[in-house]
């Protein structure tokens, strides 16, 4: 199963993806595929929460802050990939990517990873509620986002918001 999880900043995303990585992982290997580059105090505070909130759930852990095509897992796995934010971030700013090539280098690498997967989450985010309107830089960034969370959209399973922590299935069937 191919599932996106998006939601707003604190809406309990995260969570809720691990839980369903989890539930599908009882047989296999948990794979927690992290996008975030520790790059200052806050990205470090982020890392470290998100690594607390899943010790002891057995997870392994691959920090992969882009290049997902050149990526190499073991096979027949629960794959949580956390999160696009991060990834389209790294992608267009850090390694100075084009945007129609970044965002066709992050669809190969998703591509890339459905093939070594059993399931495949992918956490994304809630795009253009806040009625800002943003710079240049970052209005290109929230369109590449938003145009890579309507291609996973349109191919995976299951898309599921989360508010408050509850579970909104937008396509696909509740596990």
């Amino acid at each position: 199963m191919r599932s996106l999880i998006f939601g707003g900043a604190g809406s309990g995303k995260s969570e809720y993806a691990e839980r369903l990585a989890c539930q599908l992982g009882h047989d296999g290997q948990l794979i927690y595929l992290a996008t975030m580059s520790a790059r200052d105090s806050e990205s470090l505070a982020r890392i470290q929460k998100h690594r607390l909130q899943r010790a002891g759930k057995g997870f392994t852990t691959v920090e992969r802050p882009g290049g997902l095509a050149q990526l190499q897992l073991p096979c027949d796995n629960v794959v949580l990939l956390e999160d696009l934010s991060n990834l389209v971030a790294n992608e267009l700013f850090l390694e100075g990517q084009e945007s129609k090539m970044a965002l066709q280098k992050m669809r190969d690498g998703i591509a890339h990873l459905e093939l070594q997967t059993r399931h495949l989450i992918v956490v994304g985010n809630d795009l253009f509620s806040d009625g800002v309107t943003y710079d240049a830089g970052t209005q290109e960034y929230l369109y590449i986002l938003a145009q890579l969370q309507s291609w996973l959209a349109g191919r995976f399973d299951q898309v599921i918001e989360v508010v408050c922590g509850l579970p909104v299935f937008w396509k696909g069937a509740g596990v």
